[in-house]
């Protein structure tokens, strides 16, 4: 007699945390997302020409707020990057109840993510790499997986640790990868997620690209002419079914896609190559069909190639297009945090029975009959969210995360 395949190994989400221009925990960014309360606005603490210029969706604490109210004062070497990081990294792991041993244990790992890094502080980078300083506390502290050291030591993390960098994608692979070792037997829990800051360094290069909105952005519209950068950490423990107990559990990651299409080092191919792999895989991963899909959270950045060529991957990919909004027209775009921060948007969808509008649309895109969302939507089923994250050099990433019956 065959003996009956089992059922695959769930992983679910038992903690979340985030801090965005939106506010300081996860009840403060549900309640700005209900309320169509954008972050966007000038930037008081980044300190760069561009401040008095553009619009960012800037997060409204100072570092020194954020080391006292870490119990942080006197601790060397934290960059902003790093504050942000242990802001989220703490309530998701309070929400999820970890104990100390629970985080030491070699069965927890940790999957950070981030673009910039340590190089927020471009400006202290840059005299202490051409020996103008007598070396500041923050020479270790500059590189792209810094801040995950930092938690690892402040936590006691033994478990494996990793730092991914693929742009805009970033995060969104830190939570495919933390699913998938969970998935193989290689850990019984990942604390996933990812952080960015506000940097000259990114600043300047994204507006060298000549793709940073003078207003608000508007992903989407017609008239769309670019991004607004923004800063954010955001931190999902994510757990195997086998050992989650009574705990809370929010959603499960149930599918997921990664795909290059390898176009262009700072566009997506036209054709949305890379777009389409990401999301027909997650969802077949997910052992469902795409009718199922009952919101997609899209990346949604406001540029002109983006938008067009994700909004046409979509098309193709489901004919009929189901509710889609970008939340970065809340945030900005985070970067190596968007992945993880529209994540938990995604989370807040289904355990709410919600959806959060695109904002600023006035005019509907030519050559499409879809449009996204653009008011509030409550007592709605959602099921399952789509949520896209597309980075530089076509690195594509969908996550299919799933309501918990």
């Amino acid at each position: 007699m065959q003996k009956q395949r089992e059922r695959p190994l769930r992983v679910l989400v038992t903690g979340i945390g985030v801090i965005s221009a939106l506010g300081k925990n996860v009840e403060e960014n549900h309640r700005s997302l209900v309320n169509g309360r954008a972050g966007i606005d000038n930037a008081m603490h980044f300190e760069s020409h561009y401040a008095s210029v553009l619009p960012f969706g800037e997060i409204k604490i100072s570092n020194e707020v954020l080391k006292q109210e870490l119990n942080l004062d006197g601790e060397p070497g934290y960059t902003r990057t790093c504050l942000l990081a242990v802001k989220a990294f703490e309530e998701a792991i309070k929400d999820a109840g970890l104990t100390s041993t629970e985080l030491s244990s070699f069965d927890t790992a940790l999957i950070s993510a981030s673009t910039v890094g340590g190089m927020c502080l471009t400006d202290q980078l840059y005299e202490d790499a051409n020996l103008r300083s007598d070396g500041s506390e923050y020479l270790e502290a500059y590189g792209c997986g810094a801040h995950t050291l930092m938690l690892a030591e402040k936590y006691h993390i033994n478990g494996f640790t990793d730092t991914i960098n693929t742009a805009c994608s970033s995060s969104a692979n830190a939570i495919m990868l933390g699913a998938r070792l969970i998935k193989a037997g290689r850990a019984k829990r990942v604390i996933v997620g990812g952080v960015d800051s506000l940097a000259k360094y990114t600043v300047n290069g994204f507006n060298a690209l000549k793709i940073l909105s003078e207003s608000p952005c508007k992903p989407f519209d017609e008239n769309r002419d670019g991004l607004n950068l923004g800063e954010a950490a955001a931190y999902l423990v994510l757990e195997s079914e086998d050992i989650v107990g009574n705990k809370k559990v929010y959603a499960e990651i149930a599918g997921y896609g990664n795909s290059n299409d390898a176009h262009h080092p700072s566009a997506m191919s036209d054709e949305a190559v890379g777009a389409m792999i990401s999301m027909k895989d997650a969802i077949t991963s997910a052992g469902i069909t795409p009718n199922q899909i009952d919101y997609i959270n899209v990346h949604g950045t406001g540029t002109p190639n983006n938008d067009r060529v994700e909004l046409l991957g979509i098309s193709k990919v489901f004919g009929k297009v189901p509710p889609f909004s970008s939340t970065k027209s809340y945030t900005g775009h985070t970067l190596g945090a968007s992945g993880a921060v529209e994540a938990i948007f995604s989370i807040l969808s289904i355990n709410y029975s919600e959806i959060y509008p695109s904002l600023h649309i006035e005019t509907q895109m030519d050559g499409f009959l879809a449009a996204p969302v653009q008011s509030y939507q409550n007592n709605i089923s959602v099921k399952y969210v789509l949520s896209n994250s597309f980075g530089f050099g076509g690195n594509c990433t969908s996550l299919v995360l799933g309501k918990v019956n």
